[in-house]
């Protein structure tokens, strides 16, 4: 049973979040993705967002560029955590998106990520967080991934020191 569903505004945001997938893959969660849209299928995202919860589902990241209402909308008929992902699709590059998805009124939270990979990525790391209170398993693979990062950053540091003095 899938713990997180993605759900993009278009099916030409799927490159932009690639990196969602990656981390979830690498925690091991499962996960769905849907092509939804506020606007286009407002019945059928409406729907998918009241079911959500009765298909299993734990939480929901959802990806839309210029106007950006998809989170929201989700938001609005589920009680699961939605994690909004800002995309750059638009003349604006994200900062509507952004503005959009961050501006939910009081009552109905949308955790925002930032305008892109990193945003699609962090959300997906957010998600892991998030059942990582319920699976110890995924905690101690997010344990993992931050010594993981730390070694490489000390690995880098050590290279670049190493580079600095032999060029001195």
């Amino acid at each position: 049973m899938n713990k997180v569903a993605i759900l993009l505004g278009s099916k030409n945001d799927l490159p932009k979040i690639q990196g969602c997938f990656e981390i979830l893959e690498y925690f091991g969660i499962s996960h769905e993705v849907k092509i939804l849209s506020a606007h286009r299928t407002p019945k059928r995202t409406s729907k998918f967002s009241r079911q959500a919860c009765n298909k299993g589902l734990e939480v929901i990241i959802a990806g839309a560029g210029w106007s950006a209402h998809l989170a929201g909308v989700m938001a609005s008929e589920t009680t699961l955590p939605v994690i909004g992902v800002p995309i750059a699709s638009s003349p604006l590059n994200g900062l509507d998106a952004l503005l959009s998805t961050v501006q939910m009124p009081g009552g109905i939270p949308v955790a925002t990520m930032s305008i892109g990979k990193a945003g699609a990525r962090n959300a997906a790391i957010f998600a892991a967080q998030i059942l990582s209170l319920k699976y110890p398993e995924i905690r101690e693979k997010i344990l993992a991934y931050r010594k993981e990062m730390e070694n490489k950053v000390k690995t880098n540091a050590k290279k670049l020191k190493q580079k600095l003095s032999a060029d001195t």
